[in-house]
């Protein structure tokens, strides 16, 4: 009996996400998604509220600023203990640590940073579009 499966192939395509994903650190990486969705949530929620109620858009514009902004102090708060991390590891070798290796750690503490920095720029974009409309 043969099965057809599609799962394969769509997993090839997350699988690099995925990866990264874990590399930075599920929990530090899931505060950050969780800042990522709500910021998207409000900034969709301002921008349907944009002609209907001006007060309810301007308190979703100050939440999403907020949520992008938490996403961006998560990623760096998740870095710096993850760089800690690394040179107590490194401390505790008390050997000589290879280039490699230590690019390789430096990368990987890094992951969050750039998640949260993803977050806090989708978030003022968003707001830039939003600030333009509410101008015109």
């Amino acid at each position: 009996m043969y099965t057809l499966s599609i799962a394969p192939k769509a997993s090839l395509i997350l699988n690099p996400f995925v990866d990264r994903f874990n590399e930075g650190g599920p929990f530090f990486m899931s505060l950050i998604l969780i800042c990522l969705i709500l910021t998207i949530f409000f900034l969709l929620k301002a921008f349907i509220s944009l002609s209907k109620n001006v007060s309810l858009s301007k308190k979703m514009m100050r939440l999403t600023s907020d949520a992008g902004l938490l996403g961006l102090v998560i990623g760096f708060f998740g870095s710096i203990l993850g760089l800690i991390q690394a040179f107590d590891s490194i401390e505790s070798i008390g050997v000589e640590i290879s280039a490699p290796l230590l690019a390789g750690g430096l990368k990987v503490s890094f992951i969050t940073t750039v998640f949260g920095t993803l977050t806090f720029v989708i978030s003022r974009i968003g707001l830039l579009i939003l600030k333009g409309m509410h101008k015109a």
